[in-house]
């Protein structure tokens, strides 16, 4: 199963009608997509809630996880296990939210913002190591000498050398093009899966690949689809004559062509969801040291977790210390009266908040804690523009061999879960 995540196969129609060659995506759109659905609320659009939906067969209301990495609290069983204990061999690289609970994993690398363990393995331990530290630190574009070293390790044991060219252009490019580290991080998830998928003879694995979404959040504005001259990114986010959009079906039609191949196994792609193009210009930002950032602004606290882009977990020694620090985020100000943090969720022991400031913030920008005044710009980094927002549309494509399993077009995006377990004869 390729976790194809938030990919907007009308934005892919867009330039097959135009003529492009996609001939990957194009065959599977022509032996037929079909469409799912998520659900209703705007806020509960979100892949890290859509994903344990097809993992665990629920909709969001029955499975009430709303956080990304909650799934570790979580008690119900995903089809990971489900197939497992049918006799099966499963592997999972990178599944969003999802944790591990399998016995004698193939394989598991989780995805690199939930707190789950790998499968035992050095190579396992070290990809996973690598890529959360490349992921989570997306916003300052660079690796640590360290990921450098484990992503090498790993190239050497599990990338087929036909494809260092091809990876290396991807890598070094993003120097100038930072959405190709994103494409590299796919590219290399895909040929990591492959290769296990293979030497591990493995019955049912998932890969999740995330380079579309992040490529539609941040530079949708500049593909065909999404043209648009009254909302358009400045030139000094991204030349106009680039499309990053373009760039990443390329890649996913490439790895599309190589699925088609395959003679002795079957696959499912799937979105969860999808974007469309936003309506306005919205910054995102992101904290470059959250310990710095606490400790400054008064906050007493026992860890903090970096979730994606905006989201930070704070772990606290006492409910009384989150209370405090609840109070504290939801007091801060900045210079313009908007609240930095519109998101502040207290849970007890932990705290979840979401740096939601959209606006443009300037070496000037200030912010207000407790009638003290500091600079904002020296904490955050600045992520990307808001281009792509989610909707609840999503799509499937069952190869041939497992065509008959399919849910109804227009399904809860939760069906395919059930679709995975009747492949395997797996009782609900």
């Amino acid at each position: 199963m390729i976790e194809l995540n938030e990919i907007n196969f009308d934005a892919v129609r867009c330039y097959i009608d135009r003529g492009e060659s996609l001939p990957g995506l194009e065959e599977i759109i022509n032996q037929g997509l079909i469409t799912t659905q998520s659900e209703v609320e705007y806020e509960n659009l979100e892949p890290w809630i859509q994903w344990p939906s097809v993992h665990m067969g629920m909709t969001y209301e029955q499975h009430n996880i709303f956080r990304l990495g909650d799934v570790v609290h979580s008690k119900q069983q995903q089809f990971f296990e489900k197939v497992e204990a049918a006799g099966f061999k499963v592997g999972a690289i990178s599944p969003m939210n999802a944790s591990n609970k399998l016995a004698t994993p193939a394989y598991f690398i989780p995805d690199p913002w939930t707190q789950t363990k790998s499968d035992d393995s050095f190579v396992s331990r070290s990809i996973a190591s690598a890529i959360s530290q490349a992921v989570n630190d997306n916003s300052q574009a660079k690796l640590t000498i360290s990921s450098i070293i484990k992503i090498c390790l790993s190239f050497l044991i599990l990338v087929n050398p036909l494809r260092f060219l091809s990876l290396f252009f991807y890598a070094l490019s993003a120097v100038r093009k930072p959405w190709r580290k994103a494409l590299f991080l796919d590219m290399f998830l895909y040929e990591i899966h492959k290769t296990l998928f293979r030497r591990k003879n493995t019955n049912f694995s998932t890969v999740f690949l995330n380079a579309g979404a992040h490529i539609q959040h941040h530079y949708f504005y500049n593909s065909s689809y999404a043209k648009n001259p009254d909302i358009h990114n400045p030139s000094w986010y991204i030349k106009s004559e680039y499309d990053p959009f373009f760039e990443m079906i390329k890649v996913y039609d490439l790895m599309v062509q190589d699925l088609l191949k395959s003679s002795d196994s079957e696959f499912i792609i799937a979105t969860g969801l999808s974007q469309k193009p936003y309506d306005s210009l919205k910054f995102y930002y992101r904290f470059n040291n959250h310990k710095k950032f606490l400790n400054d602004i008064g906050v007493s606290f026992k860890s903090v977790v970096p979730r994606m882009t905006r989201d930070f977990l704070v772990h606290f020694e006492s409910e009384e210390e989150a209370s405090e620090a609840e109070i504290i985020f939801n007091s801060i100000l900045v210079d313009d009266g908007i609240k930095l943090f519109e998101e502040v969720d207290n849970r007890g022991m932990e705290v979840f908040v979401v740096l939601t400031y959209s606006h443009e913030i300037f070496k000037t920008t200030k912010i207000n804690i407790d009638n003290t005044v500091t600079t904002l710009a020296k904490y955050i980094t600045f992520v990307a523009i808001k281009n792509g927002e989610h909707q609840g549309t999503g799509y499937a494509f069952f190869s041939k061999g497992v065509s008959c399993f399919a849910p109804q077009e227009g399904s809860h995006v939760s069906k395919l879960h059930y679709s995975i377990l009747n492949i395997f004869g797996v009782s609900r």
